[in-house]
């Protein structure tokens, strides 16, 4: 083979990788057009009257989530199954995002923590590696990061709103989110980096409880938490 036949080639290789490459950029911009959709949606969860209206945002999200996993179907067809990690920067962050955004949809209807598991169904996707189009465990810590940070700012939100019960309930969840945080040894530094974060969040959630503590809130909001459940 001459050079100029071993350059063609190598070209047609690039061409190949350059063409798989545009059509997971292409599902990938519909994967994001989606989260948006879904991220305005729930958004509304933190005006006054949202708080009312959670079930129902929480219900139509889930059907925005039909579309998501007819879109990561799509994705999964783009690529040779084998070269997963080659291709993953692409859909890294809607990946996560696409997890923040389900953990906070099953937070809003449970108030308990979402198992990559759940995550995994919920977009249609594999929890297990070996069996394909899978949920990295690194973007599910990354998406559950990015609802601690909106579970912060829910707490503020719904002081305002009246509900003085929600914080302390937040506070409860974020600590123990932040405990089990702890028992990981990240390696990761962008992950690393997302989790010194948490530790604003626990302090901004705990200001929030002090304040109602202060005010004398926390007693009316402790009887309300006893009623509900």
């Amino acid at each position: 083979m001459s050079v100029s036949e071993m350059f063609i080639t190598l070209q047609g290789v690039l061409t190949a990788d350059q063409d798989i490459r545009e059509e997971i950029r292409k599902v990938v911009q519909t994967l994001e057009q989606t989260a948006r959709e879904i991220l305005t949606l729930l958004q509304g969860v933190h005006q006054g009257a949202g708080f009312q209206d959670i079930p129902k945002k929480c219900q139509k999200a889930r059907e925005h989530f039909g579309a998501v996993k007819t879109q990561l179907a799509s994705l999964k067809t783009k690529f040779p199954a084998d070269q997963y990690y080659r291709f993953h920067e692409h859909w890294r962050f809607v990946l996560q995002r696409l997890v923040f955004l389900a953990a906070f949809v099953v937070y809003l209807e449970t108030e308990t923590l979402v198992t990559r598991e759940a995550v995994t169904e919920i977009l249609g996707i594999e929890a297990d590696r070996e069996r394909g189009f899978h949920l990295d465990i690194e973007d599910y810590l990354s998406g559950i990061l990015t609802l601690a940070s909106e579970l912060s700012r829910l707490a503020v939100n719904s002081v305002t709103a009246g509900d003085y019960s929600r914080p302390l309930r937040i506070s409860t969840f974020i600590n123990e989110l932040d405990s089990g945080f702890r028992l990981l040894n990240l390696k990761n530094d962008s992950l690393r980096k997302r989790y010194d974060g948490l530790k604003y969040d626990v302090k901004k959630i705990e200001e929030v409880v002090y304040d109602l503590s202060i005010r004398g809130l926390n007693k009316e909001a402790a009887s309300d938490a006893g009623g509900e459940k």
